[in-house]
């Protein structure tokens, strides 16, 4: 009987350790809705530099900030565009049409999974009649979580960024695991960011922190996604204290190269269990094979179900010795 799960659920699971406990208890707070929060302001300043971008805005979740960036470049009769299974689509709660007033469009994966060619946005792109929906905004995802952590380099980047402009189109960037794709393509993330007008990452996807993501754009664009933040009612008070979180969670970055060799080698794994298994590129590993999550589950192997598939994602909590024994425990079954 397995009485410790090893849990390949998602790289959210994630607790703060004891130096980012330690960083949280210290942090130096103040109220970030009257006077802005000395910790807070620094940790938006150091991820919109390192992105690129003139400012930043702390949210409580990617799906707040998706959406915030959504709100700010849509109006009521717009479309956008995004590929399947993006997080924007189908796992935000139908927020971009219901409160950001957009007409979701689906793109294809005609260049690889989870990566739409320059040629697929043009073709969905065009004027028509008055009572056709006005094609706006192209969001992309890197890297494409549904289609297993898939990554786009800064040459596909740099052609969707191209094919955008042409059609008149603004550009969000989902780069709530953007992190890892830098890691993986051992570049800058500014490379992987730069250009779009707003970009959306996460701090607790990871990379370790409790809660937090961090939306950047210009300062305008900033300064009317606090006020949406506040409408949504993500007014942060002392915020600094998740913030010290988010700050010693950037130094982590490069410790997410651990989490992809962890992915090959559970994906190798698995392969020589029978599973069929798409090779990751980042930390997570798409898999067919002869059991289930509630049979995985018996086993102590936590996973989810995404696109008909078994989802693994290996984080920092999850040790190279965590991935030998759970192949061990397949091997036993």
């Amino acid at each position: 009987m397995n009485t410790r799960t090893i849990d390949l659920r998602s790289d959210t699971v994630t607790r703060p350790d004891a130096a980012m406990r330690k960083a949280m208890a210290d942090a130096e707070v103040g109220d970030d809705v009257l006077d802005r929060d000395p910790t807070m302001a620094a940790l938006e300043e150091r991820v919109a530099a390192t992105l690129g971008y003139d400012a930043a805005l702390w949210v409580p979740s990617g799906s707040m900030g998706n959406l915030i960036a959504l709100m700010i470049h849509l109006r009521r009769g717009d479309a956008f565009l995004a590929p399947e299974h993006a997080h924007v689509l189908g796992s935000e709660l139908g927020t971009a049409a219901w409160l950001a007033q957009g007409m979701p469009q689906v793109l294809p994966h005609d260049a690889g999974p989870g990566r739409p060619t320059p040629n697929s946005v043009a073709a969905a792109t065009g004027a028509g009649p008055y009572y056709a929906l006005a094609t706006t905004l192209l969001c992309l995802e890197n890297t494409h979580n549904f289609a297993g952590g898939a990554v786009f380099d800064v040459d596909e980047w740099n052609g969707l960024l191209g094919a955008a402009r042409q059609a008149n189109l603004l550009v969000h960037l989902d780069g709530a695991r953007v992190w890892n794709a830098a890691v993986a393509l051992d570049v800058q993330v500014s490379d992987l960011t730069r250009g779009a007008d707003t970009v959306q990452v996460c701090l607790s996807k990871g990379l370790g922190a409790p809660v937090g993501s961090m939306l950047a754009s210009d300062s305008s664009r900033i300064t009317e996604a606090r006020r949406i933040r506040k409408m949504l009612g993500g007014g942060v008070r002392q915020g600094g204290i998740l913030a010290a979180a988010g700050l010693l969670a950037l130094d982590n970055i490069d410790s997410l190269a651990c989490d992809h060799a962890n992915a090959r080698r559970l994906a190798d794994g698995l392969r020589e269990r029978g599973w069929s298994v798409e090779q990751p590129q980042t930390n997570i590993v798409l898999a067919d094979g002869p059991m289930s999550v509630g049979e995985l589950a018996t086993l102590g192997i936590a996973a989810v179900t995404v696109t008909g598939r078994t989802r693994f994602v290996t984080h920092r909590d999850v040790s190279e010795a965590d991935i030998d024994e759970a192949l061990a425990r397949l091997g036993d079954a």
